[in-house]
């Protein structure tokens, strides 16, 4: 509950904040005695695309802190906690950024996650589930993975393609709400908008937003690969393909357990469908591993 009241309000703030913004800046009236500014509707869309998106970036890793319980191992109290910051800091000087802040957060499922607006400002954070039931190696090939998202820039990279993303879907649908709406009013002149641009903006928003959401998980699926790349580079191949298979009977995918959908960073693997799956299987990510190369050029070309 606590989770979603902070992911409401937090959104409440951005949306008065940007609101002000467009006021400021005059783009939001777009719309004017039955014409449409199209520069207007495009700055208009690109301010609530973008910033939206950079904003969440920004405050990333303070709502995953504050969402996830993760407590901080700032000075490790027992040989674990020494283990993993010494693990964190050996695979962040190997992939050449600066060592992230490190995390543990309370949960059973074997999961981990990397977040943070650029890659000297990140953190890794790994379940107490994960600690307790994987071998040292193939939480070391966790945390490598995480430690590729983070040195390939993936999360700044997604933020900029779901802005992109974000912009295009408010003005298309925009456009498409402003033509259904003069083909109702025929001519009929009108100084602003009427019913029928709201409700055509709104089903047009609706499926544009699932046709780029595909394109926005294509791009998540594909960053796993690399990331399980740099994963195997920056700590080894055949403990994280270990590690994969442990989850993937964690998980359900040919085991007994399951895991629950919900907050899996590391371990997703399914979705509505596999179009909208952020995650490829984890049958599929074990099977690149196992095609993969081993080798010193592999390191390089998962972490640039």
């Amino acid at each position: 509950m606590q989770r979603i009241v902070l992911f409401l309000l937090t959104n409440i703030a951005i949306m008065l904040v940007l609101s002000i913004v467009v006021n400021v800046l005059g783009v939001n009236r777009f719309i004017s005695h039955g014409q449409m500014n199209l520069q207007s509707l495009l700055i208009y869309c690109a301010i609530f695309g973008f910033a939206g998106s950079f904003i969440s970036l920004f405050i990333s890793k303070w709502m995953a802190k504050r969402t996830m319980n993760v407590e901080l191992v700032e000075t490790p109290r027992n040989a674990d906690e020494q283990w993993l910051v010494n693990t964190v800091t050996e695979l962040a000087q190997k992939a050449g950024i600066k060592t992230p802040e490190i995390g543990i957060f309370p949960a059973q499922e074997s999961n981990a996650f990397a977040t943070g607006w650029n890659r000297d400002a990140a953190l890794v954070a790994v379940s107490i589930g994960l600690l307790q039931r994987f071998e040292r190696d193939e939480v070391r090939a966790v945390l490598a993975h995480e430690i590729g998202h983070v040195a390939n820039g993936d999360m700044i990279t997604l933020s900029l393609i779901q802005g992109v993303v974000n912009t295009f879907v408010m003005f298309f649908a925009r456009i498409i709400g402003f033509i259904v709406d003069k083909a109702l009013q025929g001519n009929n002149e009108r100084s602003g908008p009427g019913f029928g641009y709201y409700i055509a903006t709104f089903v047009a928003e609706m499926v544009l937003g699932v046709l780029a959401s595909m394109l926005v998980a294509a791009f998540s699926r594909y960053r796993e690969f690399r990331a399980d790349e740099a994963g195997a580079n920056l700590g080894d191949r055949n403990a994280m393909i270990r590690a994969l298979q442990r989850l993937q009977v964690e998980s359900g995918q040919g085991g007994e357990s399951a895991m629950p959908a919900s907050m899996q960073a590391f371990a997703i693997s399914g979705g509505v469908g596999r179009f909208f799956a952020s995650h490829p299987p984890l049958e599929v990510r074990i099977q690149a591993l196992r095609n993969g190369a081993n080798s010193p050029e592999a390191l390089q070309k998962s972490i640039s």
